[in-house]
């Protein structure tokens, strides 16, 4: 007799408590329909024999059961019969089969199970389910129904920054396998053969390794998308036209069968919808159609978020109307970084006469590189699948790392109305480390926020502490005593995972994070003993309210050594830890001891909490939350990714907390020639100092100081736009050098 499972909610409800579903609960993402077999979990068989179509044999789907620690044997007693609907070995279930692209019927019994698919993605679908299931050693008799929710689901590597290595791309793909998605598009910003050599045929070796991913990528049911980046500098030539054609005929000729063409964060001639209409019309007409095999193409926009958008030019209406309507838009929300719901789907949809491939920019952090996220997917809408013809995540430049947020973007994808942010972040720490999951996940719970950022894009982090922590700021000693007992758990976790084997990579990622989380969890542990020691009688004094002191004072100094220590990734300009609940809170509670001790005692101990000797702002907004770095002796200020709009008269500042001496400095904001309408100051003995400002050649960016700033001290400096007008630059780089 079998118990009929009716709803989402009752399914999830079963899976989270009865032992006879503990199986179907392995599987990622949720399956739309499930029917339990009322008993026991069965042992998973040792072996089966595999029955299905002859010509269906060598299918990639097929050849998915090789990753199972299961045998194929002929003579096994459990057999397993596979096929796609129209096969003779699955003739019988065709009716089962739901009329869904990629969707797939299952039924597990004790003799043998079944998988029958609308298709051969669908059949590899039907074969990761089983082998989900049969993970721990167990078998539960059941029977699935499923299918996605959204037609293409998967990421888009668009990051800037350091690109992801060859083995983490094809780690990469075979999660994403297993995991039910079926999109990776190729588009690093970083890549020169992408954007900015993209009239370039790759050098062989690197056609070689873009060719062994999209192999690999055939193998685990995923489209890999590669995306070109023409906007930059094309002229919208005959000759620009042909040279864009004739670079994908040379991807084609690697085996791609899916593409991209990008237009996003450029400005001038490249920007102007009917050229991109026209051209991408083109490319749709004499490439895409005229190669039977390929999929849709995609197509990224200038204006890729509401806010950007300009209506009254009608730039995304021109493209909606003018462009061809099997072309996908993508599009990333409200803002640059947003979460998306049915209002902001109805709106871009209503412009551009189609439905909007999203690009959802998380978790990536290459506008917050010195923080990592590891925190679960949540705040899009669960009522927007069928507004929708894609949605792909733009993930962290941490491959591995990024796999805790994407094991739930996944399954949000996949069966939307059930999706779970929370039960899914449980189980992406569990999929992602499941020899340290515990300590993964209290390591987690301090890196989940972006901190300020200029896209205004937070998240919940340290929820669970404010009660604790407002109490300890009231000066409640049980609740001090407990936050110490978070730190312990903090330093704890971090120590375990330093010394983890079972996932290198992903420890490797972690690590800048790893060791900086000791230095809070330490500083913590030590500001909970300022306050505590008033209140407790240490009567042996081998604790002292000075010793605690300075060795906050020590580790606040260490933590900002170690943001600026080689420790760091690559162009990564700080190590930021437990930045919304637990630092801040260890910071009040360090200035609350200082005062109350100097006002008991008469000293004139220094009470500031965050140490940091170089502080930036600007009133240009998009430059306003940039960090600060150190290396050696040299400070730079991290780059911005987008087009800024430097309005007149904005300026950046840099304060120093102490006189420096100045040995050198440049900047590249992007555009040739533009120094003559920028001015550089230097405040020096009460008063501001121009220092000169040119480039070494017409064709060259890079903006030099005049020989005068060599020897000079001084404690600020100051960057302003003194053109008269609104300037549209890049800031690439920003960096100064002190003797």
């Amino acid at each position: 007799m079998k118990k009929q499972i009716l709803g989402v909610s009752f399914l999830l409800a079963l899976l989270g408590s009865a032992p006879a579903a503990a199986q179907i609960s392995l599987v990622n993402p949720v399956p739309q329909k499930v029917e339990v077999a009322a008993g026991e979990l069965l042992d998973a068989p040792q072996a089966w024999s595999v029955k299905t179509d002859a010509g269906r044999a060598e299918s990639f789907a097929v050849k998915a059961l090789l990753l199972s620690s299961v045998k194929q044997d002929a003579k096994a007693p459990f057999t397993l019969t596979l096929g796609v609907k129209g096969d003779k070995s699955v003739k019988k279930y065709a009716k089962q089969v739901p009329a869904r692209a990629e969707g797939y019927f299952l039924q597990i019994t004790p003799k043998g199970a079944v998988i029958a698919a609308a298709d051969e993605q669908g059949l590899f679908y039907g074969v990761q389910t089983l082998l989900a299931s049969v993970s721990e050693g167990k078998l539960q008799p059941c029977t699935l129904t499923d299918w996605p929710d959204v037609d293409f689901r998967g990421t888009v590597e668009g990051f800037y920054g350091t690109p992801w290595s060859h083995k983490a791309r094809l780690s990469q793909i075979e999660f994403y396998g297993r995991n039910k998605m079926n999109v990776y598009i190729y588009g690093p910003k970083d890549d020169p053969y992408h954007r900015d050599h993209w009239r370039e045929a790759y050098p062989d070796a690197e056609a070689k390794r873009i060719q062994e991913l999209n192999e690999h990528a055939k193998l685990w049911g995923v489209n890999f998308y590669w995306a070109i980046h023409p906007g930059i500098d094309i002229k919208w030539t005959v000759e620009d036209r042909d040279a864009l054609m004739a670079k994908l005929e040379k991807m084609y000729a690697l085996g791609i069968r899916s593409f991209a063409v990008f237009f996003d964060d450029i400005w001038g001639e490249g920007t102007k919808a009917d050229k991109q209409a026209e051209l991408l019309n083109y490319v749709d007409d004499h490439f895409i159609a005229t190669h039977k095999d390929v999929k849709p193409l995609i197509m990224c926009p200038t204006e890729y978020n509401r806010a950007w958008a300009n209506d009254e030019k009608g730039y995304l209406r021109t493209l909606g109307t003018k462009m061809n309507k099997d072309i996908a838009i993508m599009w990333t929300g409200n803002t640059v970084v947003h979460c998306i719901d049915k209002e902001s789907m109805e709106w871009i949809n209503s412009r551009i006469d189609r439905k909007a491939y999203i690009w959802w920019n998380f978790p990536v952090s290459d506008f917050v590189r010195d923080h990592i996220l590891l925190g679960p997917a949540y705040g899009n809408g669960l009522d927007i699948a069928g507004d929708m013809s894609g949605f792909v995540s733009n993930p962290m430049e941490h491959a591995e790392a990024s796999k805790i947020s994407l094991y739930g973007i996944a399954d949000y994808c996949w069966n939307m109305k059930a999706y779970d942010a929370d039960r899914d972040w449980e189980k992406g720490l569990q999929a992602v480390l499941p020899a340290n999951k515990d300590a993964l996940r209290t390591f987690a719970l301090y890196n989940k926020d972006l901190g300020p950022n200029g896209h205004g894009f937070r998240r919940e982090e340290g929820e669970e502490l404010k009660p604790l922590t407002e109490k300890a700021l009231a000066g409640d000693v049980k609740a001090v005593a407990e936050l110490m007992q978070k730190c312990w758990e903090l330093k704890i976790s971090a120590d375990v995972l330093l010394g983890d084997k079972s996932n290198p990579e992903l420890i490797r990622e972690l690590r800048p994070w790893l060791l900086q989380a000791k230095n809070v969890a330490e500083y913590g542990n030590a500001v909970c003993l300022m306050n505590l020691i008033h209140r407790t009688d240490y009567a042996d004094g081998a604790i002292t309210f000075e010793a605690l002191y300075n060795q906050a004072r020590s580790l606040q100094e260490q933590m900002y050594e170690l943001e600026n220590s080689s420790v760091r990734h690559a162009l990564q300009p700080g190590i930021k830890v437990a930045t919304k609940v637990l630092l801040p809170t260890a910071n009040q509670l360090f200035t609350k001891a200082v005062d109350k001790y100097n006002a008991e005692k008469g000293t004139s101990l220094l009470n500031t909490a965050d140490y940091n000797p170089y502080k930036l702002s600007s009133d240009v907004k998009q430059l306003a939350l940039l960090p600060v770095t150190v290396r050696g002796n040299e400070v730079s200020v991290t780059p911005a990714l987008e087009v800024i709009q430097w309005q007149a008269g904005g300026s950046l500042l840099i304060e120093c907390d102490r006189d420096i001496t100045f040995a050198g400095m440049d900047f590249n904001l992007g555009v040739n020639d533009v120094a003559k309408h920028f001015k550089l100051e230097f405040f020096q003995n009460g008063a501001w100092r121009t220092v000169s400002l040119l480039h070494y050649s017409a064709d060259d960016p890079v903006i030099h100081t005049g020989n005068e700033l060599g020897g000079l001290t001084a404690s600020k400096l100051r960057l302003t736009n003194v053109s008269g007008s609104d300037r549209q630059v890049y800031f690439k780089s920003f960096k100064f050098v002190k003797q």
